[in-house]
């Protein structure tokens, strides 16, 4: 699965959507290590934030990803939190934002 996710994104965000995403894929590896320590408490702030900003800046699956992340670390699921993690790591590689 390496083809590019296109999406539409207002051209008003364009200069604040490369950090959004880097911060976003700089998430993806604190999870990783929050969950190597089990530390699901900070696995679900980092995934309550994900689902509170993703669709304001035009990208419904991060709210998605990090709603489930929220979920999983709620319940202390480390394996649907590595779930979820793949998909959004997926869509953060893959997503090419277009500003039109």
């Amino acid at each position: 699965m390496n083809d590019k996710i296109r999406v539409s994104i207002d051209p008003d965000l364009e200069d604040l959507i490369p950090g959004f995403l880097g911060n976003r894929r700089q998430d993806v590896e604190r999870i990783r290590t929050l969950l190597a320590g089990a530390d699901f408490d900070e696995v679900r702030l980092i995934g309550h934030s994900m689902k509170g900003s993703g669709g304001g800046y035009g990208f419904d699956p991060i709210t998605e990803y990090g709603s489930e992340i929220e979920q999983a670390a709620l319940l202390k699921d480390g394996a649907a939190v590595t779930a979820a993690l793949g998909k959004l790591a997926d869509y953060l590689a893959r997503v090419e934002p277009v500003f039109d």
